[in-house]
């Protein structure tokens, strides 16, 4: 069954065109408000982690062949100490690891051996997530 030449050009009730496909040239333009149709998001994106003087230590995904680490994160500190803290918990572990920015990331499936090592160093440690 062929389309009226007529009826080519009608839009949805409502004034909501959503294009599927088209032969004819040019960009198809969107509707000025995308988060109508969408939903509200939460501003900000993802929440910061709370600065309750709790150290939390969470299984995290390396990128680059997804070995199992432990990120740290919420240790007080500017870089210097950061990396101290670092260097002691892969020592005392026999393990590697890195710092991104503020967060500590030390390789292996370590949770609790990682939190029994932070509370030695005077943190009080918490393992987060499952």
């Amino acid at each position: 069954m062929r389309y009226p030449e007529a009826m080519a050009g009608t839009r949805r009730p409502g004034g909501d065109s959503r294009l599927i496909y088209s032969t004819d040239g040019g960009r198809v333009v969107e509707p000025a408000h995308p988060q109508a149709r969408r939903g509200p998001r939460a501003p900000g994106g993802a929440a910061p982690p709370p600065d309750d003087g709790v150290v939390r230590i969470a299984r995290a995904k390396r990128a680059g062949g997804g070995k199992t680490a432990m990120a740290v994160t919420g240790l007080p500190g500017g870089e210097a100490e950061l990396d101290a803290i670092l260097r002691r918990c892969k020592a005392s572990l026999g393990v590697g690891g890195s710092r991104e920015g503020r967060v500590l990331f030390v390789q292996g499936e370590q949770r609790e051996r990682l939190q029994a090592a932070l509370e030695s160093l005077g943190f009080k440690a918490k393992l987060a997530g499952g």
